[in-house]
């Protein structure tokens, strides 16, 4: 067997375990190297001495538990041949909840082996039967002291794997046991330098891996658990340290301030001053922009923190410098609601050379896949030209017909929205590399910064403008008071009638559709548990609207109605009437959660809030208190006091600190979600890193990463390392790098 790290653990497993076993092992758990397998760690250990609660024991799901037999009694089955052992274990507590009833089919060797009183390790899928808690033809292991059994192996922690019906917990501890047996002596090379091992005292990786999966005491798993999430933190960050670094070596062109341009024109005539924060970031930015390498830099801030006008400036450097800006934003109602602001923001400036323009402005550009062939030929032909200096648009900005004379700057709108490849193709558009600046209005922990977006300078507005209005927001539990209601009605068409207008926002658009699960609008895990009987009937926009418009609370209002299938012009035509006031109140659904602007709008009321996250319910209680008049928020739910959902929306109802809303809601969700796996159906890319409770461990990685990549940029004195990021880079995993 050979000891360096890199053929060992991407040996077949069936080379060490047989066909039969590995087949198993690749089926049921996708597993397929040693490496593999070895890393498929332990999620909790029981201690041979203590009982398991059995009340506790989650439906439906694959359990490991240690239980006592109460009673066993075998019969001969009547339907067909053989006979059924039937068992019951408890946990020692008082009463039903502590049982558990198990049924072995033919159990001949299960009836000499569990007797009354005998202990045991179960592994099964936890069902029902006559409301009693059942495990059918469980594995189980008998844990009563052998005389001939080793005293030191007789107490260890069990480990308990994530495992499947047909692959219970024991068969995956066997399997590993093998590994390890055939790793003694091994000296197998580690990703983790031996001058950072040797400093926090981590164990060797064999050693490591014998510590996680076979420990002597709960502490050795602890120990071999903080290294390996060590490991991971270190490969993830030296990858985007390394990816820093070969943006350095980019070349991008230079696009420093021009004194007397457009910038210094523009900051000459706005109405108001500059934030501390936006003057900070807009210098960051400048400075970024005047090197002749590419700017990569995340832009977070606070909903109405003003950071579409750090944008907008750092698109007049790029162009006084000679150069065009590109903004891409993932919907065409956000696309126009963006042209729409720019243009009105620039003014003059926004019509070069038109008749009542400034003769030394430059010209605004939109393009959609919704415009007419004439409405796109012209657009395209001033962005080739160079006469558009700003070009706003959706995905029809990466068609490859659309040529730019100078690509500067490309500004990405809600990132998360993208993918690398979309991003990467307007980056491809500039003679050099242009300058990359990637916005996002949901604030990012600085723990989940350095993960997800580790490749990026991060830049943060957390401060408001001067004169934004404060946003009250309240739960409406229907379930608890049904008459509420009817004043959330009258609510509306009191601001209605003060000349303000309304928001009503649905999780879905019509009757026709599916419960709304797979919406990535809406929190994974939200929905009602299935066999659970409950169905709640979700607010419709099309329901709605029907039913807003008949009733007698706002009779004589202006309704509309806005969702992702109408045709972009009846979307824009809607947009439109609502920007100008013709339009009183909207019902809509999450098309217009970012970017939508409509300073009349003084009241929002979010049906069915239980269904989307707590940085959605953010987002949207932005669109509200925009125009200097205090905004309000309704929180409708029909869940009853005590339904778990409910702490999302407690969670928004009492502060509109976004930074802080994100950390909860990070807490909230599983680590899959914040990485985005859970959306496409894969597992999480982090083992066993976490990125909201291992903040440390991260920012001591990333200082690591960065000084290893600053010594050795190639890695050439870290093969171990090296290897280790290869092998980790899956098509997923390499994926949520590319995120930023």
């Amino acid at each position: 067997m050979k000891s360096d790290l890199p053929a060992e653990l991407d040996f077949p497993l069936d080379r060490r375990l047989g066909k039969a076993s590995a087949g198993k092992l690749e089926k049921q758990l996708g597993l397929k190297t040693v490496g593999d397998l070895l890393h498929h760690f332990p999620r909790r250990y029981l201690e041979r001495g203590e009982l398991t609660p059995i009340a506790e024991l989650p439906y439906d799901e694959d359990v490991s538990l240690i239980a006592r037999v109460q009673s066993a009694n075998s019969r001969r089955m009547r339907t067909r041949k053989g006979m059924l052992l039937e068992v019951v274990v408890t946990d020692d507590t008082d009463g039903t909840l502590g049982r558990l009833h198990l049924s072995f089919f033919n159990g001949y060797k299960a009836e000499k082996e569990l007797r009354v009183g005998v202990r045991a390790l179960f592994s099964g899928k936890v069902g029902a039967y006559r409301d009693h808690l059942t495990l059918t033809n469980p594995t189980y292991v008998v844990l009563d002291e052998d005389a001939d059994l080793d005293e030191d192996i007789a107490r260890r922690p069990i480990p308990v794997y994530p495992a499947t019906a047909a692959l219970a917990s024991p068969k995956i501890a066997d399997a590993v046991a093998v590994l390890l047996d055939g790793l003694q002596g091994a000296s197998l090379t580690d990703p983790v330098p031996e001058r950072i091992r040797r400093r926090d005292g981590l164990p060797r990786m064999v050693e490591a891996f014998e510590m996680i999966h076979r420990p002597a005491e709960l502490s050795d798993a602890y120990r071999a658990r903080h290294r390996f999430r060590y490991q991971e933190a270190l490969v993830l960050q030296t990858e985007l340290a390394r990816r820093r670094a070969l943006t350095e070596l980019e070349d991008a062109t230079a696009r420093p301030s021009r004194e007397g341009g457009l910038l210094d024109r523009f900051d000459a005539d706005l109405p108001f001053t500059l934030t501390a924060g936006q003057a900070d970031v807009g210098q960051q930015i400048s400075a970024d922009l005047a090197r002749p390498h590419p700017m990569n830099r995340l832009l977070q801030g606070e909903v109405g923190s003003g950071k579409t006008l750090v944008a907008l400036r750092a698109m007049l450097q790029v162009i006084d410098a000679g150069g065009q800006a590109a903004l891409l934003a993932p919907t065409e109602v956000l696309a126009a609601q963006h042209y729409a602001s720019i243009t009105r923001t620039l003014g003059p400036l926004a019509e070069g050379g038109l008749l009542g323009g400034d003769d030394e402005g430059t010209r605004v550009r939109l393009l959609t896949g919704s415009m007419t062939t004439a409405q796109r030929r012209a657009a395209m032909l001033d962005i080739a030209s160079g006469e558009a200096g700003i070009v706003v648009g959706t995905h029809a900005l990466l068609s490859e017909n659309v040529q730019f004379a100078d690509l500067g700057l490309v500004v990405v709108d809600e990132q998360h929205r993208f993918g690398v490849e979309q991003r990467d193709v307007l980056r491809s558009r500039g003679r050099s590399t242009p300058h990359l600046l990637v916005m996002t209005a949901t604030p990012i922990p600085r723990t989940v910064a350095m993960t997800v977006f580790g490749d990026l300078e991060v830049s943060t507005l957390a401060e408001l403008p001067a004169g934004r209005a404060p946003i009250s927001t309240h739960l409406a539990p229907l379930a608890d008071h049904p008459g509420w209601e009817a004043r959330i009605w009258q609510r509306a068409r009191e601001e209605i009638d003060a000349g303000r207008q309304v928001y009503v926002v649905c999780p879905k658009i019509g009757d026709r559709e599916e419960e709304p699960g797979s919406d990535p609008g809406l929190l994974p895990g939200t929905a009602e548990p299935a066999g659970t009987g409950i169905q709640r009937e979700l607010a419709s926009v099309a329901a709605v609207y029907e039913r807003l418009s008949s009733l007698p609370a706002l009779a004589g209002t202006r309704i509309g109605m806005l969702h992702g299938r109408m045709e972009p012009q009846e979307k824009a035509a809607v947009m439109e009437g609502f920007n100008r006031g013709t339009v009183d109140l909207l019902v809509a659904t999450t098309v217009i959660e970012v970017g939508v602007d409509v300073p009349n709008a003084t009241l929002m009321v979010i049906l069915d809030a239980d269904r989307f996250g707590i940085s959605q319910l953010h987002q949207l209680r932005g669109r509200v208190g925009r125009g200097g008049l205090p905004g309000t928020c309704l929180l409708v739910t029909g869940l009853e006091n005590g339904h778990p959902s409910r702490e999302r929306l407690d969670a928004v109802a009492s502060t509109t600190d976004g930074f802080e809303l994100s950390r909860r809601d990070l807490e909230l969700r599983r680590e899959g979600d914040i990485l985005g796996a859970a959306q496409s159906g894969g597992r999480s890319t982090l083992r066993l890193l976490r990125a909201v409770q291992d903040e440390a461990l991260i920012a001591q990685a990333r200082d690591d990463a960065q000084l290893l990549i600053r010594q050795d940029p190639e890695l050439a004195e870290f093969p171990a390392l090296a290897a280790a990021i290869s092998r980790y880079l899956d098509p997923e995993a390499q994926a949520f790098l590319d995120r930023g």
